[in-house]
């Protein structure tokens, strides 16, 4: 790679200066990238990898990149935890992450339609954990509606009537995640 290039790509991944840390996520002091954390995917050590997931959130959030931020945010929250485990008493489920985020959408960089992200991941899940994940997706299907406003970030109606998709209500997905979830997940997202 030519020398010029490799100082553009380099200058593209950088932290901006002066952006506020989300104070939900582990510090990222330096640039990580998803490239970064994906040898720790398949790991034995689950609470590695979801910790590398919220830190590559961070560090994405930090350079300009909320929708790649949410992104990983979703991976970590299809990591297999239990409820006592070191990572996550460390470094609680990001649902609050994801709402300080959308609370900053007028911030730097792209931050996409999470609404419409959301509802499609819940109603096309697959993979493992599929239900927890699909419920997961709800939630934050719902938060995004909370804190966003509809007519900047709308629901996917077209998908609604194509595809007769009906919508859980907010207490149907805590209840479904108080089932399938981990302890306390579902009281952290109503104290939410």
């Amino acid at each position: 790679m030519p020398a010029a290039s490799m100082i553009n790509t380099m200058a593209k991944h950088q932290h901006i200066d002066g952006r506020e840390a989300c104070p939900f996520l582990p510090p990222s002091p330096q640039v990580t990238r998803p490239i970064d954390t994906r040898h720790l995917r398949e790991s034995a050590d689950r609470g590695a990898y979801y910790i590398a997931a919220l830190t590559c959130a961070q560090s994405l959030w930090l350079e300009g990149n909320p929708a790649q931020a949410i992104l990983q945010l979703n991976h970590a929250l299809g990591v297999d935890l239990a409820a006592a485990d070191p990572a996550l008493v460390q470094w609680t489920l990001p649902y609050q992450a994801k709402i300080w985020l959308f609370t900053r959408r007028h911030e730097e960089g792209f931050m996409g339609n999470p609404t419409r992200h959301y509802q499609h991941l819940a109603s096309r899940m697959s993979g493992p954990m599929k239900e927890l994940r699909s419920w997961r997706a709800w939630a934050c299907f719902h938060l995004s509606e909370r804190v966003l406003p509809a007519d900047e970030f709308p629901r996917d109606h077209r998908q609604i009537e194509k595809e007769a998709l009906v919508i859980p209500t907010w207490e149907q997905t805590v209840s479904e995640i108080r089932l399938h979830g981990i302890v306390g997940e579902s009281e952290l997202l109503e104290k939410i």
